[in-house]
């Protein structure tokens, strides 16, 4: 397993992470005994979101004599209300209910403490404006909760969460159909009326915030990286093709600022089929060739950070050129990080020898010779 700094927190997760999401559908030492699995083939991070007093205990149980070994994101608004999960930012809720976390959990404290699932000015209003938000740092000055993370689907609650200075980490949705659609409050409408239409390349908006994240040092952990399973499937696949667990595993790894992709498991063979992505074969990985064959896309002229562009004659590493250039291009001016991160690199794009062999590979027609001189203009080397 290969394990990842989570933005600037300090932490190394691995790259493959445990979704507690699908834990109480089973008996509970069935679910006990997964967990146990997962942690023994290298996985070390679990997102504890579910309020329901049996996927916590499962994780408490699961976590038990090994707790130090274990990041956990605990999510701070997610309460159980008469049998239900209920979203509330309500202090005679959410105390109860983080207490009663930290008590299944059988721990005193969450690595990652989460507020959960902000998604629209009102979810941020909520949130940030009041008690709720006096407790969260009340906890962090505790220690009880390590670091400062938020949950959110859309890119523009994401930015915002990184302009506080505070979220040190965010628990964020991707996958190569979400990352195809405009910035929405509303995930169930997301795909609503669209199937027939043609995707047009990452949505501007959730570039920026990736690029963002990774400026800042905003540490990304990834839900909903199978989209549910749909992804799976070419029936029920917004590209009407199928992707394979290693392709999307890859495609969220290789996306700015992304540390950690938290999959769902309902078997051991599951488990293996996720971290089996840690010896796949580059072919095995190969998102590119997939969307770019898709019936139901229009991805032209973008750099995916794929690599199919390698090898290099000069051995310049394109895909991280191209990522450096786009996360200076998509602010005002050169950030200075991003700069001395640039000019760090082992070979740069002024060594381009414009041979376009690199260009032949590419599955999106990217130009690269011409992206690679307007990168030596931009940095100077």
């Amino acid at each position: 397993m290969r394990y990842r700094e989570l933005g600037r927190t300090g932490i190394r997760v691995s790259e493959i992470g445990f979704g507690g999401e699908w834990l109480e559908r089973h008996e509970e030492e069935e679910s006990v005994e997964l967990l146990r699995y997962a942690h023994e083939k290298g996985i070390n991070i679990v997102d504890c979101w579910m309020p329901d007093p049996k996927s916590r205990d499962i994780i408490g149980k699961a976590m038990e004599g090994s707790r130090e070994s274990w990041y956990v994101q605990g999510h701070l608004g997610s309460t159980w209300q008469n049998g239900q999960y209920v979203r509330s930012r309500d202090m005679k809720d959410v105390k109860p209910a983080f207490e009663d976390l930290l008590r299944r959990l059988r721990t005193d404290y969450v690595d990652l403490g989460m507020i959960h699932y902000i998604d629209s000015e009102e979810d941020w209003n909520r949130a940030m404006n009041g008690p709720f938000i006096e407790y969260v740092h009340e906890l962090h000055e505790k220690g009880i909760i390590r670091h400062i993370g938020l949950s959110t689907h859309n890119p523009v609650m994401g930015r915002r969460a990184v302009e506080t200075g505070f979220v040190e980490m965010i628990l964020f949705s991707i996958n190569p159909a979400f990352d195809m659609r405009p910035a929405t409050d509303d995930l169930d409408s997301m795909f609503i009326g669209y199937d027939q239409e043609a995707y047009s390349g990452i949505d501007p908006e959730r570039a920026s915030f990736y690029h963002l994240c990774e400026e800042k040092n905003v540490g990304l952990t990834v839900m909903k990286g199978f989209f549910g399973g749909r992804l799976f499937n070419k029936e029920q696949s917004p590209f009407g093709v199928a992707f394979t667990p290693q392709q999307l595993i890859h495609y969220a790894l290789t996306r700015p600022g992304v540390s950690s992709i938290l999959c769902g498991y309902d078997t051991k063979e599951q488990v293996d089929a996720a971290v089996r992505y840690e010896t796949a074969t580059d072919d095995e990985k190969d998102y590119a060739s997939v969307i770019a064959h898709a019936p139901l896309h229009s991805y032209s002229g973008m750099c995916t950070y794929c690599g199919h562009c390698r090898p290099c004659p000069v051995q310049i590493d394109i895909a991280m050129v191209n990522k450096f250039y786009d996360l200076a291009t998509a602010q005002d001016r050169v950030p200075e990080s991003v700069l001395s991160h640039y000019k760090a690199l082992e070979h740069t794009a002024s060594e381009c020898i414009g041979c376009r062999s690199c260009e032949s590979r590419c599955p999106f027609g990217v130009k690269v010779a011409d992206r690679m001189a307007q990168t030596e203009k931009l940095f100077g080397c």
